[in-house]
């Protein structure tokens, strides 16, 4: 699930950084996803984390997760209508 690129001033490196919402694989193979904001600061040392004191959340794309999971029922409730 790779999302819309935008910038975002991040306080922890003082500039601005291009963000992007992401999935992340979680208990292994067997594993679910869940989403999360990737920058391109690959020297900061918070890169993938989205916890304090990095400033990305998921709710920066609130809308585009709304959007996917809108989508996701839409073809769920065509899965189950045998289409």
């Amino acid at each position: 699930m790779a999302g819309k690129k935008r910038q975002f001033h991040c306080h922890v490196v003082d500039e601005m950084v291009m963000i992007h919402l992401r999935n992340r694989r979680v208990g292994g193979f067997d594993g679910g996803e869940e989403p999360f904001v990737q920058c391109d600061q690959l020297d900061c040392q918070y890169v993938d984390e989205n916890a304090p004191p990095c400033p990305l959340t998921v709710e920066l794309f609130a809308d585009e997760l709304r959007e996917r999971e809108e989508r996701a029922r839409q073809r769920r409730e065509n899965a189950d209508d045998g289409y």
